[in-house]
């Protein structure tokens, strides 16, 4: 039984991220502004004229009860927001505040990603300055 070369799987693997990155800039998740929203944050990379801008509500217990964005730009900012956001959803503003630029770098795919990381992470970085928002609104500066 021969085996295949060790890079194979990487290119399988490469390949898989390109199409999940796709799907999500095809058809993005949680695409659309809330309107009554607990905050609206916008963020952008002027060197390549992305945009986002995140929509958020939060319940009671400081949990992310429903997340919305809009935006425009390159298919990473634009699948990134729309993966990110399908993450995010339901959990805490400390979970969140808690993940790494890396995190999300290796869940869209470091290899595809690693040229674009000011797109790749324009989602979370925009997501964590809704979520100091969110903090300055409520009368405290850092998470409970």
């Amino acid at each position: 039984m021969s085996r295949r070369p060790p890079f194979y799987q990487k290119i399988m693997d490469r390949q898989q991220y390109i199409e999940k990155l796709l799907e999500h800039f095809d058809t993005p998740r949680h695409r659309g502004a809330i309107s009554g929203a607990d905050v609206v944050m916008s963020g952008g990379n002027p060197s390549c004229g992305d945009s986002i801008t995140i929509y958020l509500n939060v319940d009671e217990q400081d949990r992310v009860e429903q997340i919305q964005f809009e935006g425009e730009g390159c298919t990473i900012s634009q699948a990134s927001a729309s993966i990110l956001l399908d993450k995010v959803q339901g959990k805490t503003l400390a979970e969140i505040e808690a993940i790494d630029y890396n995190d999300l770098i290796e869940e869209l795919g470091r290899d595809i990603v690693l040229t674009r990381v000011r797109c790749a992470t324009l989602s979370l970085s925009t997501l964590k300055n809704a979520i100091q928002e969110y903090y300055v609104s409520q009368g405290s500066r850092v998470a409970k």
